[in-house]
């Protein structure tokens, strides 16, 4: 007997047929042991053996590191808490005064810095997911005075445009040597990264009261905000100040593919959503072209990509054949969980790339933080719903 079936049906059995073959995939991903005691032993290519200790854990989702002068550690974490770590004992009471956060998606409290007269001011700065109107949010920078464990007269200095979904992503601030303050803004939304006069998708040039320098490169540009120091910016999060030549870099996280190291530039275009040697997830590249003239080109990228945060470049002597090198924190690699890492990359004296190598693959922890201490050792922050500070320092 033959049975016939009607055109519709066909294409609404082919459906529930994938969606049946979904529901029988395996869940991907690496499984992650949970992180021990320590400390862990490791080899590394240029330095021999590390020792990495657990500091200290019970963080959630922990986000940035700030030293105070007195050695003591301030720590943010996402779902809105700032937690001081003192001789590498966390306090169980947290910072007072914190603004409400929003931590929809991946919004919510985010970086720290101290002004750079933080023992005669006591301010502190903070980005964080600001709600506003309809579920919606957006990386603003906020300004507060440290006084003992409160934080008082906290207002916002800047507040972008708000987006909704994971439009609070990041949100990176730092101090350049001209005592000026650089934040960046998440533009993952359309080609907003590239609208003069949105604030999305930027890294903003501020005075530490949060009015405009006068000498930003569009200060008396028509068509442009005047905070905007460089338009073209994905998702920034890393941003420092090179230790050595005093520029400020930024890292940027790709779609599939395409995270990238880039100096920054007053005024310079960098390219996203136009330009980028990624793909979008569900396989075509963003661009076919992934440099164009006018725009700046990145000094590295990652295909896969590792999902990039944090950053820090080793300038101590506890590591003396690490100087000079950039570590970067990696939160999975090629979309896959489980395979967080951090990554060592060795320039030579023009800043091109030598080499990278690919550090604590064994404990799967997704490296969210990367910061070196005064002490000279490098410390990480694990992003896991039972975060940990981890120093690295050398075995023997």
């Amino acid at each position: 007997m033959t049975i016939s079936r009607s055109p519709l049906l066909i294409p609404v059995m082919l459906l529930s047929a994938l969606a049946v073959g979904r529901a029988q995939q395996p869940a991907m991903g690496l499984p992650v042991p949970p992180l021990g005691a320590g400390p862990y032993v490791f080899d590394t290519a240029e330095q021999q053996k590390i020792r990495v200790s657990v500091v200290t854990r019970g963080l959630a989702h922990p986000w940035a590191i700030a030293w105070l002068p007195d050695g003591s550690m301030l720590i943010t974490e996402r779902p809105g808490r700032l937690r001081v770590v003192r001789n590498g004992v966390l306090d169980p009471t947290p910072i007072t005064g914190v603004p409400t956060v929003r931590t929809d998606g991946n919004g919510g409290l985010m970086d720290v810095a101290l002004h750079p007269r933080f023992a005669e001011n006591h301010l502190v700065y903070l980005t964080y997911t600001k709600p506003v109107e309809n579920g919606k949010g957006t990386p603003t920078l906020a300004r507060g005075k440290l006084e003992g464990s409160t934080l008082t007269e906290v207002r916002d200095l800047i507040v972008p445009e708000a987006y909704e979904g994971n439009s609070g992503l990041n949100g990176r601030v730092v101090f350049g040597r001209d005592g000026m303050v650089y934040m960046s803004t998440g533009g993952n939304v359309g080609k907003i990264s590239q609208d003069p006069m949105s604030l999305r998708g930027k890294i903003l040039r501020l005075r530490d009261d949060g009015s405009v320098p006068p000498d930003n490169p569009f200060a008396r540009r028509a068509g442009y905000r005047p905070e905007i120091f460089t338009l073209g910016h994905r998702n920034t999060l890393g941003l420092i100040v090179h230790p050595e030549t005093g520029a400020i870099w930024n890292h940027e996280n790709g779609p599939n593919g395409g995270d990238e190291i880039n100096i920054i530039v007053a005024g310079r275009n960098y390219g996203w959503p136009l330009v980028s040697f990624g793909r979008d997830y569900p396989g075509p590249r963003i661009s076919e072209n992934p440099t164009r003239e006018g725009m700046e080109s990145p000094l590295l990228v990652w295909i896969p990509s590792i999902a990039v945060a944090g950053m820090a470049v080793y300038t101590g002597d506890r590591f003396p054949r690490w100087k000079g090198n950039v570590f970067v924190g990696g939160m999975r690699t090629g979309e896959i969980p489980g395979t967080g890492h951090l990554e060592r990359i060795v320039f030579n004296a023009k800043t091109e790339e030598m080499r990278r190598e690919s550090m604590l693959i064994d404990l799967r922890q997704r490296i969210r933080e990367v910061r070196q201490g005064p002490d000279g050792l490098i410390y990480l922050l694990t992003d896991e719903d039972d975060g940990a500070l981890l120093r690295i320092e050398p075995a023997s």
